[in-house]
């Protein structure tokens, strides 16, 4: 049972990091052509709920947001939060 736990969390981390590395794609895409964009938000909660590595990924490799404070500093902050948690769940289970 813990393995089928353990292979479903792996799985969700890393559908929600493929999530947020492309929606930060899309977003410069229609940043670049002047259309509709993702909030702001939807970026940032992308990266709370598993997202961060992917976000950060994200930002660098497509050259997004890289200069607003609360991307180029809060995407890395909740990768560290997210990572301490993560070892503190290890260390607890």
């Amino acid at each position: 049972m813990h393995t089928i736990l353990s292979t479903c969390l792996w799985l969700y981390l890393v559908a929600a990091n493929t999530f947020a590395f492309v929606l930060f794609g899309i977003d410069k895409q229609r940043a670049r052509q002047g259309r509709w964009r993702i909030s702001e938000r939807m970026l940032l909660t992308a990266a709370v709920l598993g997202g961060s590595l992917g976000a950060l990924a994200g930002m660098y490799f497509f050259h997004h947001k890289t200069r607003k404070r609360g991307f180029y500093i809060g995407i890395p902050t909740i990768l560290v939060l997210e990572a301490l948690g993560a070892a503190g769940l290890w260390y607890w289970l």
